[in-house]
């Protein structure tokens, strides 16, 4: 069987957020009962990867409620579907890096090979699970190195339930009746009130964004829905799936000419923009500002805090990272793996305003702030 890639769209969706202005905030898990106040739109996103991933399995309840409870603009996830329709939040294809499948006897016949894009591919494939089947699973954490005291506790959650957390605090895939799964992702948005041009009154009640790799995807959805939406960009050596384009024919000003009319913005991966040589970051290049040129926003993927994934430039030090991003390149959003952190880099270097509290009342906020590290 050949498959192309499974994964179509991601969504962020909007939080409770605590950000007026560029003063400093409360958490949004701190803030008044029952109010939710408006998302910031004076600072780059603080977008939630997959949840609070680098603390918690990706994609769980607990991730994305922990990356809400760390400060989080928007959290993040993927959909894909189970083998009787029904859309879940997972990122891989196959469940046997982040799941415990594997110990599953009972399922020890799903092990398959496919061909994915041209090369074989073997694991317990998601299309091969019922929904029932799959919340059998539980998740585990997908680098060793990464707290593994939450592997086997948590299940595979829907799209519905990501939904749901969100509001309380390119594969054509048809679907009985003819729907493409573009179709169903719309529907389960609208059914919960998602949708709005971007900054529209709207959308500002419930921000989301529409991100795919696949570019036909997102000129498909734009007939279904007016919700921003992204462009994901992967590595320079890789071809988009459904029209077989280049990196250089993606990124060019002819391009982002052409598919401004669709999305607000791109999300390249990051060592794409800067690129690296011997886990030496070198001289950016001219994506950011061409792509500002074309008002397009950038969101780059994915900020990580261990020494495995931070360039020497760094220091080992990921403020210094995500100091560089923001202030230097001049980026949007961050895809960050660990929500806490970003919030915390962008409460301790957020300028003060004049409605700011006074010095005793900042004090004792930043003291707040620095108590949980003070153990460290």
């Amino acid at each position: 069987m050949i498959l192309t890639r499974c994964l179509l769209s991601l969504i962020w969706l909007f939080l409770l957020t605590a950000c007026a202005g560029r003063t400093l905030y409360p958490l949004p898990g701190k803030g008044g009962k029952g109010a939710k106040l408006p998302i910031q739109t004076s600072r780059p996103y603080n977008i939630a990867h997959r949840g609070s991933n680098g603390e918690i399995p990706e994609e769980t309840a607990p991730a994305y409620l922990r990356a809400i409870e760390e400060g989080a603009d928007f959290i993040e996830t993927d959909v894909l579907s189970s083998k009787d329709g029904v859309l879940i939040c997972f990122h891989d294809v196959i469940l046997q890096n982040t799941t415990n499948v594997a110990s599953h006897k009972e399922f020890a016949d799903r092990n398959r090979t496919y061909e994915v894009q041209g090369s074989n591919m073997t694991g317990f494939f998601t299309f091969d699970f019922t929904f029932k089947e799959l919340k059998k699973l539980r998740t585990k954490q997908r680098f060793p190195f990464r707290d593994q005291q939450y592997n086997g506790k948590y299940p595979i959650i829907t799209f519905e339930e990501f939904i749901t957390i969100a509001r309380d605090a390119p594969r054509v895939v048809k679907w009985p009746g003819g729907e493409r799964f573009e179709d169903k992702v719309v529907e389960t948005l609208k059914k919960y009130g998602y949708g709005g041009s971007y900054l529209s009154k709207k959308w500002l009640k419930k921000p989301l964004f529409i991100q795919s790799f696949p570019p036909s995807s997102l000129v498909y959805i734009s007939n279904l829905t007016d919700s921003p939406k992204v462009l994901l960009i992967d590595e320079v050596t890789v071809r988009t799936e459904d029209t077989n384009q280049t990196y250089a024919e993606i990124t060019s000003d002819v391009y982002f000419n052409y598919i401004k009319q669709y999305v607000v913005g791109i999300g390249p991966w990051k060592d794409t923009v800067v690129q690296v040589s011997n886990n030496y970051t070198q001289a950016p290049t001219d994506l950011v500002e061409r792509a500002h040129a074309h008002n397009l926003q950038v969101h780059p993927y994915t900020y990580r805090n261990e020494n495995e994934f931070l360039h020497l430039n760094f220091s080992q030090d990921p403020y210094k990272e995500y100091e560089y991003w923001i202030n230097e390149i001049g980026v949007d959003g961050l895809f960050t793996d660990f929500t806490g952190s970003l919030h915390n880099y962008q409460q301790w270097t957020s300028p003060l305003s004049e409605n700011s509290k006074s010095p005793r009342q900042l004090l004792s906020q930043i003291a707040s702030l620095v108590h949980p590290y003070a153990k460290a």
